[in-house]
């Protein structure tokens, strides 16, 4: 025990006459002394071969020793701060400060919030559901014969384990869950992310975002249709943008039609985007089918209704004459940051 104690005096010696220049320096003596294969640990562990009877006494000595080491440590790290010539006393304040790069919303989300408002002034309320969705609301209740194309496994991501459930192919799916358990007047836009099972390239994608309506209540026409669909292409492109239906075919519209505008590029003198047609197509619409009604339990005889959806994707790509649809979810900052202030 004596030796120990002489060990430990000359440890302390040892310990008030290190001096550190740097960090690394400081770092040594924490690692010497305090680290787990250190000089304290290791006279801490002769704890083990005192005496019963000198062990109180032993220990406060021990302890005492710990606690000279540590603030040993704390001294010297508090004096290569003393000393750190970086210290806010030279700090120039005068100096502009490091720029912050402005947020933005992504291209896709501000297109969609516009959407959103333009249909809001009408009336229309905004309507979500599950992107996993059953084959009864996804098809079967929009008047999808099991024949369809529409059905075919090219088209539809299937869910392995209950091949009765998929990934939504368009957002109708929840104009039929809203007729389900809301009876007439209904007016609903329903924003959300579609899936496709659609080789990716600059035309096509795996998913993409669609912003469909639907209005259904006594006396609604073909022509509350076109004057809705006139009044948000006015506000989306400006009151130049001229309008043109054609007659179409869709299972749960009848009649049934897709709706170009001029293309917002050459004015609709021509151009690629166009296919030199001078006219862009942009969405589908028509009078929803009177046996979709019938499938909720709607009265056909008593409410007409009108829908329609387009692709958010397109609508921004004439906004912004982006025409590669990988762009919108490669997260490249580059792309991202031309839409900064687009809100």
């Amino acid at each position: 025990m004596e030796e120990l104690l002489k060990q430990i005096e000359a440890y302390k010696q040892e310990i008030t006459a290190f001096t550190a220049q740097n960090a690394d320096e400081v770092e040594a003596f924490r690692i010497k002394y305090l680290g787990t294969k250190g000089i304290v640990k290791n006279v801490m562990g002769e704890m083990k071969n005192v005496p019963g009877e000198n062990r109180k006494e032993f220990g406060l000595i021990l302890n005492a020793f710990k606690v000279f080491a540590e603030e040993r440590f704390e001294a010297l790290k508090e004096s290569l701060t003393a000393t750190d010539t970086t210290t806010t006393s030279n700090i120039d304040w005068s100096l502009p400060g490091d720029p912050i790069s402005a947020g933005t919303r992504h291209p896709l989300s501000v297109v969609r919030n516009q959407m959103v408002a333009i249909f809001k002034r009408l009336g229309f309320a905004v309507a979500e559901g599950p992107e996993i969705e059953d084959d009864w609301h996804n098809f079967t209740a929009l008047n999808l014969p099991e024949n369809h194309p529409a059905r075919d496994m090219q088209d539809t991501f299937y869910v392995n384990q209950n091949p009765d459930y998929l990934l939504r192919t368009h957002t109708s799916s929840v104009q039929a869950r809203i007729m389900e358990k809301q009876k007439p007047p209904i007016r609903i836009i329903c924003p959300g992310r579609v899936y496709r099972n659609e080789t990716i390239s600059a035309r096509a994608h795996c998913f993409f975002h669609q912003v469909e309506g639907l209005y259904v209540d006594e006396n609604v026409s073909f022509a509350d249709l076109k004057q809705t669909l006139y009044f948000f292409v006015q506000e989306m492109f400006g009151k130049d943008a001229k309008i043109r239906f054609r007659p179409s075919y869709f299972p749960f519209t009848e009649p049934s039609a897709e709706m170009d505008i001029s293309c917002t590029v050459c004015g609709g003198t021509g151009c690629s985007l166009c296919k030199h047609t001078g006219w862009v197509e942009i969405l589908g619409c028509g009078m929803v089918h009177p046996k979709m009604l019938d499938n909720f339990g709607i009265d056909s005889n008593e409410y007409t209704g009108f829908a329609f959806g387009m692709g958010i994707e397109r609508i921004c790509q004439l906004k912004f004459r982006v025409n590669d649809l990988r762009l919108y979810s490669q997260n490249d900052v580059r792309f991202l940051r031309q839409f900064t202030g687009a809100v």
